[in-house]
């Protein structure tokens, strides 16, 4: 799935401009952002897009040489979940 950035966030519309999908964070010191918010629309729950808007960002913040802190509750519960998947982004 295709995701767009606006901000601090990534999201998916659908063709009328409803959100379907969405992460947001929040710069946390130079080198970490918060991860605060993850939101997937029950038209999609079941499908992993959840992790895959969790995977996009930890794709852009491993560019930007930056750690994540999960803050929302589902981030928490996936970086322990799959500990050895984030074990290089997530903030120590």
């Amino acid at each position: 799935m295709e995701f767009e950035k606006e901000g601090t966030r990534f999201y998916k519309n659908d063709d009328s401009g409803k959100l379907l999908a969405e992460v947001t964070y929040e710069p946390s010191g130079e080198d970490k952002v918060k991860l605060t918010h993850t939101f997937v629309d029950s038209s999609l729950r079941g499908q992993g897009v959840a992790e895959q808007l969790v995977d996009h960002l930890a794709a852009e913040m491993k560019k930007e040489g930056k750690k994540i802190v999960p803050v929302c509750s589902y981030a928490v519960a996936l970086f322990k979940r799959k500990s050895d998947k984030y074990e290089d982004i997530i903030a120590k």
